[in-house]
């Protein structure tokens, strides 16, 4: 099941595509490539879609590369200052699905907000595309996102050097659980929780290996512990179902 946000790569085109939006019939999305300048949201069939997925000519991706991280209130206040100028403007286009997708529509109500904020349209589209690009929150709009992140809170990994006590006699080592492995588990109990009404670790563990891992390379899974220990530890609220 593909969810909005979902990243497909396409490795013959080298093209890589956000899903924006989905109908509540789960049968029509708005995609944007996040690679392609000057892009805009495409129109596609959910059903094509998952058929590129099945016949491999996309590969769902792992974790987002182009998502904003890290914790804005230690970035400097000009920075926030920025974002939410832009978030001013952004705002109110997002919130009309899926009409902002649509090119007609869209040039309507960028006039709009041009003339109401007194900003330019190519700024607007900007910040839209910024937007779309980065994971659709507010904190896209940050500057210099990328470095943003809190300095050292967890300990680093180092190439083969696996953290953590060792497995018991007979286990693989495992992986080390570092910034990107904890981004899949936190996709991993987002998409659980969209597609169930009451939250499982054990399944949301047991999708996300479906979804993101080979479940045949057993030394490239992470445990259900780290599973169990990430999301407990980052995200308290993800529930203490089993």
């Amino acid at each position: 099941m593909l969810l909005k946000n979902d990243l497909l790569y396409y490795p013959a085109q080298e093209r890589t595509v956000r899903i924006l939006w989905i109908d509540s019939a789960a049968s029509v999305a708005y995609t944007f490539d996040v690679g392609a300048k000057g892009a805009h949201p495409e129109i596609a069939q959910l059903q094509s879609l998952h058929a590129d997925l099945g016949a491999r000519r996309a590969q769902l991706m792992l974790v987002d590369p182009y998502a904003a991280r890290g914790d804005p209130s230690l970035l400097p206040a000009r920075h926030r200052q920025v974002r939410d100028r832009a978030w001013a403007v952004v705002q109110d286009l997002i919130a009309d699905e899926p009409a902002i997708y649509q090119a007609r529509h869209r040039g309507r109500m960028v006039m709009a907000q041009s003339a109401l904020h007194g900003i330019s349209h190519p700024s607007i589209y900007r910040y839209l595309r910024r937007y779309w690009e980065r994971g659709q929150h507010p904190d896209t709009l940050l500057p210099d996102y990328k470095n943003s992140g809190a300095p050292g809170k967890t300990r680093g990994s180092s190439a083969g050097v696996k953290r953590g006590r060792p497995r018991k006699a007979g286990g693989h080592p495992g992986l080390n659980a570092d910034d990107g492995i904890r981004r899949t588990f936190h996709a991993a109990v987002a998409r659980y929780s969209a597609m169930h009404t009451q939250f499982s670790r054990r399944g949301a563990y047991r999708q996300m290996i479906e979804d993101f891992f080979d479940p045949d390379q057993a030394d490239r899974l992470p445990t259900f512990g780290q599973f169990n220990y990430w999301i407990a530890k980052d995200a308290p609220g993800a529930g203490a179902s089993a």
